[in-house]
């Protein structure tokens, strides 16, 4: 009778303890469970959107560069900036977008003498020194019209060589409008160069 009683209270205590084990660590388990596979697919092309978005970008900059240096190119320069806009649209479009900048905090008032917020007012407004360093300095535009479209040429060939790059890594259907987008760019640059000699 004795050992029946033992074998039910030790049987009890390791049932309770166990229970009580379970009981603390699954409610109090509060982390965020992983993201799954398709989550990480979709931040991952939509990254990879805004790379080749903005590498069109900087193309496109370098054109209006080599527009507003040399007006007379107007008309041969157009239509392939035209295109490269267009790209720079289609590039961007269907990933998830950015999220938005943090709306600038009003300046504080240094007269405010007895406020407790006038001495917390610098903080937030050091986030935003690093805005001059966004738009990028582009090159400076030489001045003889055919070394521009020169090297408007190169600038066309290296974002396509990046495009093909980054279409190794991209999903199938975006993988696909890179590898359009590229080819278009070579495209560009034979018209900026050897096209243009006929």
């Amino acid at each position: 009778m004795k050992t029946i009683g033992r074998r039910a209270l030790l049987t009890a205590g390791a049932a309770g303890t166990a229970a009580a084990l379970a009981g603390c660590t699954s409610p109090g388990d509060t982390r965020p469970a992983p993201p799954s596979a398709a989550e990480r697919a979709a931040r991952a092309e939509a990254a990879l959107r805004t790379r080749s978005a903005a590498t069109g970008r900087t193309l496109l900059g370098r054109y209006d560069a080599v527009l507003s240096a040399h007006p007379s190119l107007a008309g041969r320069l157009a239509p392939l900036r035209a295109s490269v806009a267009a790209h720079v649209k289609a590039l961007g479009e269907g990933g998830t977008p950015p999220a938005p900048a943090p709306k600038p905090t009003p300046p504080a008032t240094p007269t405010g003498s007895g406020t407790p917020h006038s001495p917390a007012a610098p903080g937030p407004r050091s986030p935003a020194a690093p805005s001059p360093r966004s738009p990028a300095a582009p090159a400076p535009v030489p001045a003889d019209p055919a070394v521009a479209l020169t090297e408007l040429a190169a600038a066309e060939r290296a974002t396509a060589d990046t495009h093909t790059a980054t279409l190794l890594t991209a999903p199938p259907e975006y993988a696909r409008l890179l590898a359009s987008v590229a080819a278009a760019g070579a495209a560009h640059a034979y018209l900026l160069t050897e096209g243009g000699r006929g």
